[in-house]
């Protein structure tokens, strides 16, 4: 078994916290069920390991992006519904119907050579994408309400879920957000008896009439921020931890990594640390030498023994610097880890610094952490 010694950096994923945020999302979804988003695996943190525990927990509905994701998850969620959001081309049939996948249809094309398939193999389940103001995928609203109303329509054709995506939920305020559940309430309502949704993380948020039957939380079970405004009760669920190699003394006057684009104000103790973007420690969170700089002042901080450490100039693809002048004289050491986000650093403050979101830090992570997983500690919940 692989340890730290083997490894730069290391990577702690808590799947306790994990479950707690998915029972979070599921009181918050009222009467609807809650499903888990686990695409690109999990966010970036292990989707055998976090379906393991929320099928455990209770969840039995999961939402991949494509059909190889979700048959290595197949055996993960033995009676769980694995709904496949990228459902683009012909060809996925066989994966779908083998490991017992649900299609997410998106297009008419797509509803027809859906619907050609079932009339010659039989009858398998599928969901319907609505557009309903994003203009990415879905059949728009009138083509939902001509199939809704259509007594001929094709016999393959049996959707257990009718689902749209808001496009603007991380901002509650925004009108698209009425817009959207207006066009999606017709839709819903034209299909009597098929189960409906369309709340993501954000969306859970803006209130029971958005709820309907099923809501889709992903970046919120993993601890990030799903809305622009306001809290959300939600744990860190991973935490990333680099290795400082050595600590060197650098003079006032000096310069740090490519470019030479800080200048030291004074004697300086430099980490010099295993990370870098290569490692999805984004390139735009240096300290300095990314023309975000110039629009964001300051670039990402580690925490090392109670206290900030700022990155120092670029970040390269292996390698990060950070400032630990401010640190006693003693306290940190070659082989010691500083932390990158997790308790101390939210991954959104990283985010931040990088001009991004949460999510494309979770899922730049490398495989060159050492993973560590801490189980769930309560047992399963016995519904969801």
């Amino acid at each position: 078994m692989a340890s730290d010694d083997d490894y730069g950096a290391r990577l702690t994923v808590d799947l306790d916290a994990l479950v707690e945020n998915w029972r979070s999302c599921r009181a918050m979804s009222g009467n609807a069920r809650c499903a888990a988003v686990v695409k690109a695996d999990a966010y970036g943190l292990g989707a055998v390991h976090a379906v393991d525990a929320l099928y455990e927990a209770g969840c039995r509905d999961f939402f991949v992006a494509t059909a190889r994701e979700g048959a290595e998850l197949r055996p993960h969620a033995p009676d769980g519904r694995i709904y496949v959001m990228n459902c683009m081309l012909p060809g996925i049939e066989t994966i779908c119907r083998t490991a017992e996948l649900v299609p997410v249809l998106a297009s008419m094309e797509q509803v027809a050579w859906w619907s050609a398939h079932c009339i010659e193999m039989d009858d398998h389940p599928c969901a319907l994408q609505v557009d309903t103001g994003m203009n990415r995928l879905g059949v728009t609203v009138e083509e939902a309400l001509e199939l809704a109303n259509d007594v001929a329509r094709p016999a393959g054709f049996a959707p257990v879920l009718v689902m749209s995506h808001l496009a603007s939920s991380d901002e509650p305020n925004h009108p698209q957000n009425t817009d959207q559940l207006e066009r999606f309430r017709r839709v819903a309502d034209a299909f009597d008896g098929v189960e409906a949704s369309l709340a993501a993380s954000a969306g859970i948020l803006l209130g029971p009439d958005f709820h309907f039957d099923l809501t889709r939380p992903g970046i919120a079970l993993y601890g990030g921020r799903a809305a622009n405004q306001g809290d959300t009760p939600l744990r860190m669920v991973a935490a990333a931890e680099a290795r400082i190699m050595t600590i060197r003394q650098a003079r006032a006057g000096e310069t740090v990594s490519y470019g030479a684009t800080v200048e030291l104000a004074r004697d300086s103790r430099i980490a010099v640390c295993s990370i870098g973007y290569a490692d999805g420690y984004l390139r735009s969170v240096s300290g300095s030498g990314v023309p975000l700089r110039d629009v964001i002042e300051n670039g990402a901080r580690g925490w090392i023994n109670g206290q900030a450490a700022p990155v120092l100039g670029r970040v390269t693809m292996d390698i990060t610097a950070f400032d630990v002048t401010d640190l006693p004289a003693g306290s940190v050491a070659a082989g010691d880890f500083i932390e990158l986000f997790g308790p101390n650093i939210p991954v959104d403050e990283v985010a931040d610094a990088a001009g991004t979101i949460g999510y494309e830090v979770l899922t730049s992570l490398g495989k060159r952490y050492c993973r560590h997983y801490i189980r769930p500690q309560s047992g399963p919940s016995g519904d969801g």
